[in-house]
């Protein structure tokens, strides 16, 4: 009989019995392993896992614990390896030396498939022949043959301990130490010990004089638009990158360019994130409260600061926002919703659809409406469509269709229900009619230095000499903290300061301190003005203009706007002409502060956690709750985060549910307890003041976070904002009780 197949979505294992007797029979040793049957080549320039072209969407891995460092137990690893499997990993890179031998044992187990490296860096040496400080044959080990013999036996060691798991797919020479001769005959040994798996060695990519070192490409942090370019051009091996989407801090963004691009071009066949964990010990700060350290936090010099700090989940094994994007991107069932039906491409290598339950949500405002469980039997590698089942409703709001697959039945990794892949789309809006409601006019009051606008239930107070609105009071009750203002700086992510964002954009985080309206009843040189920046509407309305000077640059001004209706409800609008003279803008947002007791944020639009333009693919359209401070990400550096797209409606409120009601196009919406200057003063969570305010930015777009690498990589030309065109922000605000 043929035996079942191991593969990452089937990991079937059988067991060996090995014994060991006396010539009178009797036992002298019994050994039991799992092991597992699959065929892994390369075939016409492409690997195959069991005949099939294989994509590897993997994580890189240091054998690493917050609480014990390097000794790490079979329990956090099967914690990690748990963690990778729910959110549609599927391979590893031992990165930089073979892992602990129960790493190994639970791949087979839950169907994970690993590159195995061998215990090999000089990454000084490597820096310095990169940089051109030194020539090639400063390299370690190079042609150097004193350093054959210990390699040669590092080599045996991995081969001899790791060769009977069906999870090692291939070997790896080692990591960032150039290329030579000495490395070539590692390689040589690798496949005289064992001829069934092909070699990896990314170092010949820097050093290409003997490139049948490795059996594949590859590569680390090549821009997505270079590997594609890469693999036309070159057709005798695969592709890989074996570092990759640099995780460090809020980063990620871009993700999917990389990911779409493994279906889009055969030779490339994924790559493995840098990196998994991380690398943080738990600890206490002066008061005894734990926190994760990095380096120099215990005063060591010389030290990387939070350079290790890279990975997808943060220290202690918890999730860190950055999974949601990296789950949808690893999914292997894709399905988009259209109006009349729902395409679903099957991108598992041996996995019918039909393995999943299917269900199909109708959404209004994010709210489930109805919910059917529908059968699909879409092949792997290929695409099939089903009937959409739902139609627009009746009531207003917006209607979409969400598609989600789960577990049939318990799994190692998970339990029945999980949903391990889903897909949305709008598919329709039915407008709301508005009621026709009686408001009494708007009085309008001025004094000395101010101008007061009076309804119903509220009312709004400007400051001519300040030029802004310093107060909106909704029955009885102050919701701001201060005035309004625009905002162009966000706190600069860990790819941010790679690529010296401070210093390139430092005018915008000027502008956002220190910009003043210019004039309200006051000119520049004191003089009192008899006009009003105030207009007087047909639909009973008041608008009220204030034009900002921005510091550093004479020309370089915006425009403040707010129309105050009757009922209660304020439009803001905030203006940019475009100024070609000036750097591209980090945020153009209108910032707020409300007092820190209204700290539950709901919104409608992309959640549940933070999403970027660059890195919201995994985010799904929905009505979410938090409270304020949940959405301050536990990066090791405090840094930009928190922030959601797509938004409709958000309400910020108290434990009674009063507050404010956000409304816009799309926006972009933040609420945290720290202003971006705040936040940004801060090495360490401990760092930042007593919370005093929900802060608040509202805006019609933040600049991608990036995520190429962290050394150097700016957002790509299209997550970026362009200062040079006009733009505009509008949104509405209003008192609500609850």
């Amino acid at each position: 009989a043929q035996p079942k197949l191991w593969s990452s979505e089937y990991p079937r294992l059988y067991t060996l019995l090995i014994e060991v007797l006396a010539a009178d029979g009797r036992a002298l040793e019994v050994i039991e392993q799992k092991v597992g049957f699959r065929r892994f080549e390369i075939v016409d320039g492409l690997m195959r896992l069991n005949g099939v072209r294989i994509v590897f969407k993997g994580v890189n891995r240091h054998d690493f614990c917050a609480e014990t460092g390097r000794a790490v137990t079979e329990e956090k690893i099967r914690r990690d390896l748990i963690t990778m499997k729910r959110n549609n990993i599927n391979a590893v890179r031992t990165s930089h030396y073979p892992n602990h031998s129960a790493l190994y044992r639970l791949c087979d187990e839950l169907g994970l498939y690993l590159i195995d490296e061998n215990n090999m860096e000089t990454h000084g040496v490597w820096d310095m022949i990169s940089r051109g400080r030194k020539d090639i044959s400063f390299a370690l080990p190079g042609d150097r043959p004193d350093w054959k013999d210990i390699l040669f036996d590092r080599v045996n060691s991995v081969v001899q301990r790791d060769k009977n798991h069906p999870s090692v797919l291939m070997w790896s020479c080692g990591n960032e130490s150039m290329g030579g001769s000495v490395i070539l005959e590692m390689s040589r040994l690798f496949k005289k010990l064992d001829g069934t798996r092909p070699v990896h060695y990314e170092g010949v990519h820097w050093d290409p004089r003997y490139p049948e070192t490795s059996d594949v490409y590859s590569q680390m942090y090549t821009p997505a638009a270079d590997v594609r370019a890469f693999v036309r051009a070159h057709a005798d091996k695969p592709f890989i990158l074996c570092e990759y989407t640099h995780s460090m801090g809020n980063s990620n963004g871009g993700m999917h360019l990389y990911t779409e691009l493994a279906y889009e071009e055969p030779r490339y066949q994924g790559g493995f994130i840098w990196d998994f964990l991380d690398q943080s010990i738990r600890t206490k700060d002066r008061f005894g409260a734990p926190y994760l350290n990095y380096g120099g936090d215990n005063g060591e010099r010389p030290h990387d600061g939070n350079f290790n700090g890279n990975g997808i989940v943060y220290g202690d094994g918890s999730w860190s926002p950055k999974l949601q994007e990296i789950r949808f991107n690893y999914q292997n069932l894709v399905a988009k919703v259209g109006a009349a039906d729902i395409t679903i491409v099957n991108r598992s290598m041996f996995t019918p659809s039909s393995d999943y339950d299917c269900f199909v949500t109708l959404l209004r405002d994010g709210v489930p409406v109805e919910k059917r469980a529908v059968a699909t039997d879409v092949p792997p590698l290929s695409e099939g469509a089903i009937e959409q089942p739902f139609a627009p409703g009746k009531k207003p709001g917006e209607y979409a269709v969400e598609v989600s697959f789960r577990l049939k039945e318990d799994t190692p990794w998970a339990e029945r229900g999980r949903e391990v892949a889903f897909g949305q789309g709008v598919i329709g809006a039915v407008p709301e009619k508005a009621a026709p409601m009686k408001h009494g006019a708007l009085r309008v009051v001025r004094g000395s230095n101010n101008l007061g606008i009076f309804g119903d239930d509220f009312s709004a107070m400007f400051d001519l000499m300040a030029g802004g609105l310093t107060s909106y009071r909704y029955c009885g009750r102050e919701l701001l903290k201060g005035m309004p203002q625009p905002n162009f700086w966000r706190a600069p992510t860990d790819n941010d300061r790679g690529w010296g964002m401070q210093a390139k954009l430092a005018f915008w985080k000027t502008a956002s301190m220190y910009a003043r309206a210019a004039g309200g009843i006051a000119d520049s040189a004191g003089t009192v003005r008899k006009e009003l920046p105030l207009t007087m509407n047909e639909d009973g309305s008041v608008t009220v203009t204030f034009n900002w000077k921005l510091p550093m640059a004479e020309q370089a001004s915006c425009a403040l706007q707010y129309t105050v209706w009757p009922c209660g409800r304020v439009g803001v609008c905030l203006a940019w002409d475009g100024d070609k003279s000036l750097p591209m803008m980090p945020e153009f947002s209108v910032l707020m502060k409300m007092d820190a007791d209204y700290d539950d944020v709901t919104w409608y639009g992309l959640g549940p956690d933070e999403n970027y333009i660059d890195r919201r693919e995994g985010a799904r359209l929905g009505l979410y709750k938090k409270k304020v401070r949940d959405n301050m990400a536990r990066y090791l550096i405090p840094q930009e985060c928190g922030n959601v797209t797509g938004v409709r409606f958000a309400t910020v409120t108290d434990f009674k549910g009063r507050g404010l009601r956000f409304s816009g196009d799309g926006l972009e919406f933040s609420a945290l307890p720290w202003t971006p200057h705040e936040v940004e003063n801060a090495l360490h969570s401990y760092e930042l003041p007593p919370v005093n305010y929900t802060v608040l930015r509202v805006g019609l777009r933040q600049m991608g976070v990036a995520g190429d690498n962290s050394w150097g990589a700016m957002p790509l030309p299209e997550y970026t904002i362009d200062a040079a065109k006009p733009m505009k922000l509008e949104f509405c605000f209003e008192g609500i009780l609850g």
